[in-house]
């Protein structure tokens, strides 16, 4: 089965969220060239691409962590689909990485950053390779009603994958950062069911779903609320292209729930500190923190589910800008009044160097640490596993 029969039409909502009050400012478009950038404190831009970053780091200190990838890792497990688009609660599956995939109460499905290649890198030979099985195939996923992309880089956003998912859910609907449909049109893919979108808009999108898709003997009509939000991270598929295009978090509203997706993002920029020396104590209670969670929570939330990031993160003083570690990631949770989460952005591909199962570890001690349950809270479950809420 396939959402071929569905049809989606996007337009503006009748009724707009809230939004800042300085939105109009536009302080994230980049004023002196291309593109965007982050436009808070909490952000310091480290020169050179990252990579070549973390070899200079080694080439000095002579430290050259690899994380031991030799099974058992992560557990996989064969994921399954609701056949139809009937179910009463809100249905998140685990695909890897950044890849979820939702099936609503409304019947609406979304699919997160889907990255259904070997490795994610330009090239096929060559690259970050999973040491995690993929845990099935986009052929194998039931409807897809809208495929949302955080940003362009190679974990996040993959030319093969994209192209399975429109041959099989040929009126699957892309949203995107601006600069990111060019993209699709570069690479020959058709950019009508592409729409971009700034941070804090909205575009409603509505699905005709067949009498046999819905399970309810009857046509049936969803309608969904795409919010385009901030993020503190950035983008590039090249070496020369850094941040052209735009990242975001992102919110889904049906009917009945509310999510939001962080993407990829960092919270603090941290700097060189003592090996083994607690980033949050109050020495460093000085450093800026990214406002924009506190707005999204106040002006968009509380979300039923939050998934955020978790992993990536070591070394600490490079990654921090961009990516969150545990630690950032409970305040991430707490800024944007998701009232459960679970954690993304670990347990694929080995891109930094703390060790693969550390994440959901450390999330437990930061949990602790902020004064929170360790147990049904903020979560990580099996890759192919689904949750319900």
């Amino acid at each position: 089965m396939t959402s071929a029969l569905a049809s989606a039409a996007v337009s503006s909502p009748n009724t707009l969220s809230a939004s800042p009050s300085d939105i109009a400012g536009k302080a994230h478009h980049n004023k002196h060239g291309p593109g965007f950038v982050n436009p808070w404190p909490s952000y310091l831009e480290r020169s050179g691409l990252t990579l070549m970053r973390m070899m200079l780091w080694r080439l000095i200190t002579g430290k050259n962590k690899s994380p031991d990838t030799t099974p058992p890792t992560v557990p996989v497990r064969r994921p399954s689909f609701l056949p139809t688009r009937k179910t009463e609660r809100l249905r998140a599956t685990w695909l890897g990485h950044a890849c979820y995939y939702v099936e609503f109460p409304s019947g609406f499905r979304v699919l997160f950053d889907p990255v259904f290649t070997p490795r994610c890198s330009p090239l096929s030979f060559m690259g970050p390779k999973r040491y995690t099985e993929m845990p099935c195939q986009v052929e194998d996923i039931p409807f897809i009603d809208a495929v949302v992309i955080s940003h362009n880089h190679y974990d996040h956003l993959s030319h093969p994958t994209i192209q399975r998912i429109a041959q099989k859910h040929p009126n699957a609907h892309f949203f995107v950062g601006l600069g990111n449909k060019a993209w699709f049109s570069h690479m020959k893919l058709d950019d009508k069911n592409v729409t971009e979108m700034d941070w804090w808009e909205e575009k409603e999108i509505k699905i005709s779903a067949s009498a046999s898709e819905a399970g309810e003997g009857k046509a049936q009509e969803i309608t969904a609320t795409i919010g385009c939000l901030p993020c503190q991270h950035t983008s590039a598929r090249t070496a020369f292209d850094k941040g052209h295009t735009l990242w975001a978090s992102w919110s889904i509203t049906t009917s009945d729930k509310k999510l939001w997706f962080g993407g990829d993002t960092g919270y603090r920029t941290v700097p060189i500190l003592p090996e083994n020396e607690f980033d949050y104590s109050e020495k460093y209670s000085h450093l800026p923190h990214c406002p924009a969670f506190a707005q999204i929570g106040e002006l968009r939330g509380p979300f039923d589910l939050g998934l955020i990031p978790i992993g990536a993160y070591d070394p600490r003083f490079i990654m921090s800008p961009m990516h969150a570690n545990p630690y950032d990631s409970v305040n991430i949770f707490s800024d944007t009044k998701c009232r459960r989460a679970l954690g993304i952005h670990w347990g694929t591909w080995v891109l930094t160097e703390e060790e693969v199962l550390e994440p959901p570890k450390v999330l437990k001690q930061a949990l602790r640490w902020k004064g929170l349950d360790e147990e049904g809270l903020f979560e990580t479950c099996d890759i192919g596993e689904s949750r319900e809420y």
